[in-house]
């Protein structure tokens, strides 16, 4: 994933005279440059010369939004920088922004400060009058307050620059599905076009047989080559290895994983769907390629469910440098004991390994549904920790995100005759308000699970894209969630306007 870049951008004013100026720049170098090399911020900060006039500011904010590499800007006021002089950008930008409510000196010092001093650090107030502004305008951005060296501060911002990364990742992106929607599902369907107006990406269907072609033009040698690579990487079913009675799957596997990489690449696709309705052509459905591929960045949905694959993209590029592991996740069975009810999330086959414990394990066993070989797939379970489950579902008048944290945990007893990828999670604030709420949000059972990605970033995400952002935590209580529900009916009726 190539890196994109944050500008950081200073407000002033000429008020103070050029030598207020050269000491106004000269901050905002050293904060860029130390943002530029915190740990916690994963893009780089680039820093921008300081704007004093609106005509500056509308060449900056056009440049940014005709600068693909640029992700979002950070926006601070050294100064008391008259907010009338922002409008004439701020109204053209189209790139995210976070506004950084910082001071370049931490503390005062309280022997010597004088008016000069005052003059010069007025961020307390200039920033004020950029929120005004800002609120004025309506504008969606994240308010990040702290010293510039603080660890809690760089973190937040952090968060904001990760999500800015996967909504410029977004921009002009490219999902196929290969068929169709599941026959007669709901919640996987949805409105493509709305989603391009508002997201940025594109979703496109291809014939399965389009698939099979590339699949049918893999050569001999490189099925070889992957299949070495799988022996290298995972503990494979003696009946899978080289002279084992199904080794031919498995060559059947490494075929289709090598075909659909060639077609992905060729497209520049970053995420795909399949459906075990349409699978003509194919020997099994794809599992063990589907797996490798979300593994290496690529978002996926099952059954035709392009939301989620879009979903799981964004939450790879967002986790993208980060431990812990996202993978596409379906909610499928419960256990149901009182005192400790549990989720077993899991799916058919496609359970990305890079949530996975240990080394995974390369099986093959018969599939029930979709009429084809048997596939093969990797088994492994997922570790215990802090995690969540997110959704992207269209209402029809507006998308919503929405996030269920969960603590993951093992498995009570072992999984002997499942064989597939799992993972097994208590549902915050426990199961019962968090079943009920996630039904009534009208949450679907397809997700993005992950162990890397936080709240605080999808909440970014869905401020950049203008969505709704619902969230499931320790703190939901079953009433007051119904409540907030009800309130964003009418909040997005009258915000969106009305559309012909």
């Amino acid at each position: 994933m190539k890196l994109p870049e944050i500008w950081f951008v200073t407000g002033s004013q000429s008020l103070y005279g050029e030598a207020t100026l050269r000491q106004v720049a000269a901050d905002s170098q050293e904060i860029a440059k130390a943002l530029d090399h915190s740990a916690q911020i994963p893009l780089p900060v680039v820093y921008r010369p300081v704007l004093t006039t609106p005509e500056a500011i509308r060449t900056l904010c056009q440049e940014a939004n005709s600068t693909p590499n640029c992700a979002g800007l950070i926006l601070w006021m050294h100064t008391f920088s008259p907010a009338k002089m922002w409008i004439g950008g701020l109204t053209q930008l189209r790139k995210p922004f976070a506004h950084f409510h910082t001071q370049f000196h931490r503390d005062l010092p309280w022997a010597t400060i004088d008016m000069d001093y005052m003059n010069l650090h007025q961020s307390a107030h200039g920033d004020r009058e950029a929120g005004f502004l800002h609120t004025r305008l309506r504008l969606e951005r994240k308010v990040v307050v702290g010293h510039w060296k603080d660890p809690e501060t760089l973190n937040r911002l952090g968060a904001w620059s990760r999500s800015a990364h996967a909504w410029q990742d977004w921009q002009g992106a490219r999902f196929v599905r290969f068929g169709d929607n599941m026959r007669q599902v709901a919640v996987t369907e949805g409105d493509k076009v709305s989603a391009e107006i508002c997201f940025g990406f594109s979703v496109n269907g291809h014939g399965v047989g389009d698939l099979v072609q590339e699949v049918g033009a893999v050569e001999d040698t490189a099925v070889d080559t992957l299949v070495a690579e799988y022996e290298e990487c995972y503990d494979i079913a003696s009946e899978l290895r080289r002279q084992g009675a199904r080794h031919a799957s498995l060559r059947d596997g490494a075929r289709i994983e090598l075909g659909l990489r060639s077609f992905l690449s060729a497209g520049n696709f970053k995420g795909f769907t399949t459906t075990f309705e349409d699978l003509h052509g194919l020997k099994q459905l794809p599992g063990l390629a589907v797996q490798r591929l979300m593994a290496d960045g690529y978002g996926f949905g099952a059954e035709g469910d392009w939301k989620t694959a879009a979903l799981v993209r964004a939450m790879k590029v967002i986790a993208s440098d980060l431990p812990g592991g996202t993978s596409f996740m379906e909610d499928y069975t419960y256990h149901l004991d009182p005192q400790n009810h549990l989720v077993l999330g899991a799916h058919m086959l496609e359970i990305c390994p890079s949530i996975a414990t240990g080394r995974p394990s390369l099986q093959i066993h018969p599939l029930g549904i979709g009429g084809k070989e048997d596939p093969v797939r990797l088994v492994f379970d997922a570790p215990a920790g802090e995690a969540l489950n997110a959704t992207l579902i269209d209402l029809g008048n507006r998308f919503r995100l929405l996030v269920n944290e969960v603590e993951a945990v093992q498995p009570p007893e072992a999984l002997p005759k499942l064989p597939v990828a799992r993972a097994v999670w208590k549902c915050q604030p426990d199961f019962k308000t968090a079943c009920a709420a996630w039904i009534q949000a009208g949450g679907a059972h397809h997700t993005g699970y992950s162990y890397a990605v936080k709240t605080e970033n999808l909440e970014d995400f869905s401020a950049m894209a203008g969505i709704e952002f619902v969230v499931i935590d320790a703190n939901t209580q079953a009433r007051s969630f119904r409540e907030s529900l009800r309130a964003g009916e009418v909040y997005y009726h009258f915000s969106k306007g009305f559309v012909a």
